[in-house]
């Protein structure tokens, strides 16, 4: 599959989520001459272990967090990050973890946005909604490459996207950038030729940072 990277919009200090910042970023994708193709939606749940026995607390992982794509809709894939263990399975293993008793669903996050087309690009443009509520939590572009699947071959043309990018978005008012973060997939016995399980691992670190925000009180 095309190799794909994930970018958070990252507020300044003090400043505030806002669909204005959507609105700003929808304009730099159509000033680049981006085509709107339709909706995209994805959803991120995370999950923590129901405790009968306190006793067992170390034995199991604290949290897991599950991904549902769009473009997979017969598929959701779990990722284990302090153990690095990335799962794929059929969308129904969701109820059957929960059914299971041994976790349950604590937060749920939709991803509500468009799908553009860029010359060789397809980007996403979400924000990010509790399930339950209206409060943008976040804002995330989602970037693919279409003609290549090893990431270290479309570096180069990531590094020229990102500069692209960081200069369109420059000429708007916004308080704040959108952030690439790289991620060691090794770790994950993940290697150079892209797949799904890389989006997975992805998202589960920007579920990460969104907690992270959203404890400190920035989102």
């Amino acid at each position: 599959m095309p190799v794909k990277w994930l970018l958070y919009w990252q507020p300044s200090q003090g400043s505030t989520l806002g669909s204005s910042i959507l609105n700003e970023a929808t304009e730099c994708i159509e000033s680049l001459n981006g085509v709107k193709e339709g909706e995209w939606k994805a959803t991120l749940n995370y999950y923590k272990p129901i405790l009968k026995d306190e006793s067992i607390q170390t034995e199991i992982p604290r949290e897991i967090v599950g991904i549902s794509l769009a473009e997979e809709p017969s598929k959701c894939y779990f990722v284990i990050r302090t153990k690095r263990i990335i799962m794929e399975a059929a969308t129904s293993f969701r109820q059957i973890l929960e059914r299971l008793g041994s976790y349950q669903c604590k937060l749920s996050f939709n991803f509500e946005g468009f799908e553009y087309k860029l010359g060789d690009f397809r980007m996403r443009l979400a924000k990010v909604v509790p399930t339950h509520a209206t409060t943008i939590r976040g804002i995330v572009l989602e970037v693919e490459y279409l003609p290549i699947s090893s990431m270290e071959v479309a570096k180069q043309v990531k590094e020229e996207f990102l500069e692209i990018w960081k200069e369109a978005m420059s000429k708007k008012s916004s308080s704040g950038k959108f952030v690439n973060v790289d991620i060691n997939f090794e770790m994950f016995d993940l290697g150079d030729i892209y797949t799904p399980q890389h989006t997975a691992v992805r998202y589960a670190f920007f579920m990460a940072r969104l907690l992270s925000a959203i404890s400190a009180g920035r989102s």
